[in-house]
């Protein structure tokens, strides 16, 4: 029997979400996208429960989307539309835990890259190991992340930076940005991100649903809904648009595989 893609269990009084697709980094293919926001909404109407964590089984928490030739992204080649509807549905995924009336605390190990990234830090919380590296990495490769969170999380200055680039940065650096709440060995991790999760569970859950609206309305009145919708619309052409580099990372990706485009663009970008 295959193994879900995504778990939800209860540790006391609080509800864990856990990606479980480890052999691939836990990329986020079509059916983990759809099952992840099943256990989301499972996690937030839960009664047992006031707070949730979103884990990640393996060594990393989640390498971002998966981008690995299949029908369906072909079938968008070239197509806006397409890519705007699709890229519409990773959006959905991405702003579910602002949307959830619990808080969601986020514990992150390894690689934390694109659409991971974003989903983190749509998260309330963060809690990271020392080995946790953070950043979106597709303008390499002619995509960008249409949920661009980053800028209202670290700043437009360093958000500008780290999406023109494309470059990870480690989890002390993400502590220093402000990506990260904060930072703990690798071994300590669940432990850690439980222990912080079983305090905020002490906290009322009315006093914590209205804390969390009241913050996120703030948000969404100095713009920051508008700013996720814009980013998707500028964005979506993008996807369909050919490009130089885009069109030979796909060339390699097709005849040697994702992992030989991954390492002929990421060797371009060595000092």
């Amino acid at each position: 029997m295959t193994p879900p893609l995504v778990t939800y269990g209860v540790d006391g009084r609080v509800g864990l979400v856990s990606l479980n697709r480890p052999d691939k980094l836990n990329a986020i293919s079509a059916d983990l996208k759809r099952t992840l926001v099943e256990r989301f909404h499972e996690a937030d109407r839960d009664p047992a429960t006031s707070v949730v964590v979103l884990r990640a089984e393996g060594r990393s928490f989640c390498s971002g989307y998966d981008i690995a030739p299949n029908p369906a992204r072909a079938a968008r080649r070239g197509n806006a539309l397409a890519w705007h509807e699709s890229l519409t549905d990773d959006v959905a995924l991405e702003m579910t835990p602002w949307e959830m009336k619990k808080p969601v605390i986020a514990s992150v190990q390894g690689h934390c890259l694109g659409g991971g990234c974003e989903l983190v830090m749509m998260c309330d919380i963060t809690i990271a190991a020392a080995d946790a590296l953070f950043g979106e990495p597709e303008i390499r490769f002619s995509n960008v992340g249409p949920a661009l969170v980053m800028p209202f999380v670290i700043g437009l200055k360093r958000a500008r930076e780290l999406l023109y680039l494309g470059d990870p940065i480690d989890a002390q650096t993400a502590l220093q940005y402000g990506m990260v709440n904060r930072v703990v060995p690798r071994a300590e991790l669940q432990a850690a991100t439980l222990k912080f999760a079983r305090r905020i569970a002490l906290i009322s859950p009315e006093a914590l649903a209205g804390t969390k609206l009241a913050i996120n309305r703030g948000a969404e009145a100095a713009g920051f809904r508008n700013a996720i919708r814009a980013g998707l619309d500028v964005l979506a052409p993008l996807y369909a648009a050919r490009t130089d580099v885009g069109a030979k990372f796909d060339e390699i990706r097709d005849t040697e595989g994702l992992g030989a485009a991954l390492r002929w663009r990421a060797a371009q970008f060595v000092e």
